[in-house]
C-alpha cells in the first residue's frame, strides 16, 4: 500500500509539472480544450443552432453569452489523476492500458455534460453557475474518476481470478 501511495504521488507531481510546461500547453492542452469547446458546440447544435465555439470559447451567437474553458475545466487534470492511480496500482500493462483508455472517455464524456450544462447555467442565473462550477461539478467529476479507477479495479481481479483459475485447470504455471 505504502509502495503504491508512494508511486502515485511522484507520478501525481511529474504529470502536475509536465502539464504546466509550454511544450505540452502549446501542443496538448491548449488543442485538446479548444476540441472540447468545438465538440461542445457541435452537440448543443443539435438543439440550438445559435452555439458557436471560437477556440477555447463557447458561445451564443445571438446573446453573446459565452464560456470560456480554462486550465482545471478541460478535464485534463482528472486524467491525470486517474493515469497515477493506474499507473501505480499493481496490475498488467494490458490491463492498465485498458483502464487508461477507457478512463479517458468515461472522464471526458462527463466533462463534455459539465462544460454544456455550465454554459447554460451561465446564461440562467449566474449564482447558479458559481456554484456548480466551483462546487457541484468538481465534485462530480472527481466522483468520476474514483468510480471509474474502483470499476477497474474490479474488472482486474477478475481478470486475474480468471486467468489464475484456467491456468490452473490447465495445469501451466502462472
Amino acid at each position: 500500500m505504502l509502495r503504491f501511495f508512494s508511486i502515485f504521488l511522484v507520478l501525481l507531481v511529474v504529470l502536475f509539472v509536465g502539464e504546466l510546461t509550454p511544450p505540452v500547453q502549446q501542443w496538448l492542452i491548449v488543442p485538446w480544450t479548444t476540441f472540447l469547446a468545438s465538440a461542445s458546440a457541435f452537440l448543443v447544435q443539435a438543439v440550438d443552432a445559435n452555439v458557436v465555439s471560437y477556440g477555447k470559447v463557447l458561445q451564443n451567437a445571438q446573446t453573446g453569452m459565452g464560456v470560456s474553458i480554462e486550465a482545471g475545466c478541460n478535464g485534463v487534470e482528472a486524467c491525470l489523476i486517474l493515469l497515477a492511480a493506474l499507473t501505480a496500482y499493481p496490475a498488467r500493462w494490458r490491463y492498465k492500458l485498458v483502464g487508461i483508455a477507457v478512463g479517458f472517455v468515461a472522464i471526458q464524456a462527463v466533462n463534455l455534460v459539465r462544460i454544456i450544462t455550465l454554459f447554460y447555467l451561465a446564461g440562467w442565473n449566474a449564482q447558479a453557475f458559481e456554484f456548480a462550477h466551483l462546487y457541484l461539478w468538481q465534485a462530480l467529476i472527481m466522483l468520476d474518476v474514483v468510480v471509474v479507477w474502483l470499476v477497474w479495479m474490479r474488472w482486474v481481479a477478475r481478470q486475474d481470478f480468471r486467468r489464475e483459475h484456467l491456468q490452473a485447470d490447465t495445469g501451466a504455471s502462472p
